[in-house]
């Protein structure tokens, strides 16, 4: 709903990757852009029509609050006045208006609840819900609350009582290692289904004396023993600092970043995680599929892998407004990275016999570790293909390590399409059609089971989605990678 506005991401011919959701954008009038806004939040003036007053908000006052000169929208607890952002939101005012005098958490997340909206409306902070009053005991109809309201006081007993479960946990010790292990009535865990962050107050153990025992495992925290839904809590983040950036092709490069020591982090196949870097004052986040350091490195992982480091394929768009802020970064700077999101279905792989993938530009980034994965982990698989678009030989992505992977493994095929090549170039030419996917998607057999994955730009991707159904293919034979 709170779309960040970009005029570069993706860029008219941008073909990076996870972005976009085929949701429509409205062109914006001029002096609305994103650097306008923040100029606009700078500029001293009252964005709130409260003189600097920080009010509590009733339901019946936000609901009178409802109209595209006066609209207050309340996220997660907190009352904002959206009406100076009107003209400034790309996915348009009706958008914005689907949430106008009501509590618009859900819709806000429904969309992408990523946007970081706690900085790009500090200025047009209303103030927060006010409380309703506290219930009696013998009331046991449904409690109907904004999002994200309860007080404090109330929030763990109400979701020890209300949540269908609660952890349970052991922790046991030597004289160097305190381990702690939470049960949970999940089979079969992965690595990549954990995530675990050590980080000041967040997880905290006290110095304790020499060969003595623990007493507890600590302070409880808010919400401590509780089992919240994912909808109801907001993207984490934790810093990762840069350690390496090389070139991959012209304008595309390959950024490492390493994890903080204490956090366990493993992105799982098929998911991205958003950036967030602080711009011109405001917190700007995108989103990015994580990569391999390298396609070609035997395509085996090891048993315990070594998550410390996660590595982006970005293309730098030079009149753009985050890519160049990230290029700039030296080493040893800081990125925030979040936790990974995603709808794709890693089971979708299993008995596979045959992967299609279809990718343009850096629309490559879902693709590395799906075909990773397959080519290690899928013993029925038979073929994978790949038809990877671009404008010149220029932007080919690991073009080299591709070939050598055709080379090597005989299940493995790439094709190239060129929009714009020279006239040396002897391969395909052209953009998606129908007709290059005809030839290019013939099954290994007529029973043999089939995924085909997409990933580009939105015109490749909704242009990709008509063709495939037209050439009979059903909705669980294709998957395309958006956010």
């Amino acid at each position: 709903m709170l779309n960040v506005p970009s005029q570069s991401f993706p860029g008219p011919s941008s073909q990076q990757r996870v972005a976009s959701g085929g949701r429509s954008k409205v062109p914006l009038k001029q002096g609305r852009s994103l650097m306008d806004w923040i100029r606009l939040t700078k500029s001293g003036k009252d964005l709130t029509g409260l003189k600097g007053r920080l009010i509590e908000v009733t339901e019946e006052e936000l609901k009178k609050h409802n109209k595209k000169d006066d609209c207050w929208i309340c996220i997660r607890g907190f009352v904002y006045n959206v009406s100076p952002y009107m003209e400034y939101h790309p996915g348009g005012e009706d958008e914005l208006m689907r949430a106008a005098g009501s509590d618009g958490t859900d819709l806000f997340d429904q969309v992408h609840r990523w946007v970081n909206y706690e900085s790009m409306l500090k200025e047009c902070l209303v103030g927060r819900m006010a409380m309703k009053p506290a219930l009696p005991k013998d009331y046991h109809e449904e409690k109907k609350v904004l999002n994200g309201m309860l007080p404090q006081s109330q929030v763990t007993d109400t979701l020890a009582k209300e949540s269908p479960s609660s952890p349970s946990y052991d922790w046991f010790q030597t004289d160097s290692l305190v381990t702690i292990v939470i049960y949970t009535k999940q089979k079969d865990i992965n690595l990549d289904s954990v995530i675990v962050d050590h980080r000041d107050d967040s997880f905290r153990a006290e110095t304790k004396k020499e060969n003595t025992s623990w007493k507890r495992l600590g302070h409880p925290q808010e919400n401590h023993n509780s089992i919240i839904p994912k909808k109801d809590t907001g993207l984490f983040y934790r810093k990762c600092q840069l350690v390496s950036k090389e070139d991959v092709t012209h304008d595309t490069k390959l950024f490492c970043l390493m994890l903080p020591p204490s956090t366990h982090l493993q992105v799982p196949v098929g998911q991205h995680v958003y950036l967030k870097l602080p711009i011109t004052g405001t917190e700007i986040v995108k989103p990015y599929t994580p990569v391999s350091d390298s396609l070609f490195s035997e395509f085996k992982e090891p048993v315990l892998p070594n998550n410390i480091y996660i590595y982006f394929l970005i293309k730098i768009y030079p009149a753009g407004f985050f890519t160049p802020e990230l290029d700039h970064l030296q080493i040893g700077d800081y990125v925030s990275v979040s936790n990974p999101e995603g709808n794709f279905i890693i089971s979708q792989l299993q008995e596979l016999e045959d992967l299609f993938l279809l990718a343009a530009g850096t629309g490559f980034t879902p693709m590395v570790k799906v075909l990773n994965y397959a080519l290690t982990n899928i013993p029925s698989l038979r073929k994978v293909k790949l038809m990877f678009f671009n404008k010149t030989e220029d932007d080919i992505i690991w073009r080299s390590q591709l070939e050598k992977l055709a080379f090597k493994d005989k299940r493995f095929e790439v094709e190239f399409v060129l929009s714009a090549p020279t006239s040396e170039w002897s391969g395909k030419q052209g953009y998606i059609s129908p007709a290059l996917l005809s030839e290019f998607l013939k099954r290994s057999s007529d029973t043999s089971k089939v995924l085909i994955c997409l990933c580009g730009p939105t015109p490749f991707t909704e242009q990709g989605m008509k063709m495939l159904h037209d050439l009979n293919f059903s909705k669980d034979e294709i998957h395309s990678f958006t956010a």
